[in-house]
């Protein structure tokens, strides 16, 4: 194995520590401030973008509509089951026809009685109002939005282009960061 004379691994470790020391403190050796560059040019920059605007748009309908006051009585019902099972058992000669003529009479006249109870509801059970209808509805448009401004300028006669968001005016303050280069 092979040793080092002390002299030069400290001279080895004194430089690294210095590089280090240099690296880590280089920042400090930097200087920064501010000046100002002539601007060149200013461009506006735009973008198309779609607009949707809501509107309300409303029209009268006809709407047709069933009554519900129809009537719930049974009595028509009731009433043609008993005229209708009185004239069966008038009919009917015996004991035994009089009950079929009953029956037959009561279920013939019930159904009469029900239908002549649609019949007159029917007609008017419908009516007709007109009402107010309405809808959103959506216009589109397209339109040009100012999104920035490109900006050409001059800075130590070299020339530079970025894009801010308001115009500069004839000058542009710049931010100039001097630092040493090891």
């Amino acid at each position: 194995m092979k040793k080092f004379p002390k002299s030069k691994k400290y001279s080895v470790s004194k430089a690294i520590c210095a590089a280090i020391a240099l690296t880590l403190t280089a920042p400090a050796f930097a200087q920064l401030h501010y000046e100002y560059a002539q601007v060149i040019e200013s461009r506006p920059v735009y973008r198309t973008v779609e607009i949707s605007t809501p509107r309300e748009e409303c029209w009268n309908e006809e709407v047709a509509y069933r009554d519900s006051n129809r009537s719930n009585s049974r009595t028509p019902a009731i009433l043609g089951t008993i005229i209708g099972g009185a004239l069966g058992n008038a009919v009917g000669h015996g004991k035994s026809n009089r009950r079929v003529g009953t029956v037959v009479g009561a279920v013939l006249g019930h159904s009469i009685g029900r239908d002549i109870v649609a019949n007159n509801h029917d007609d008017r059970s419908v009516r007709y109002e007109t009402v107010r209808q309405c809808e959103t509805v959506y216009d589109h448009h397209e339109e040009e939005r100012l999104i920035g401004y490109q900006v050409q300028y001059l800075y130590n006669n070299e020339e530079y282009s970025v894009r801010m968001d308001e115009d500069p005016g004839d000058r542009l303050r710049v931010k100039v960061n001097i630092q040493p280069v090891f």
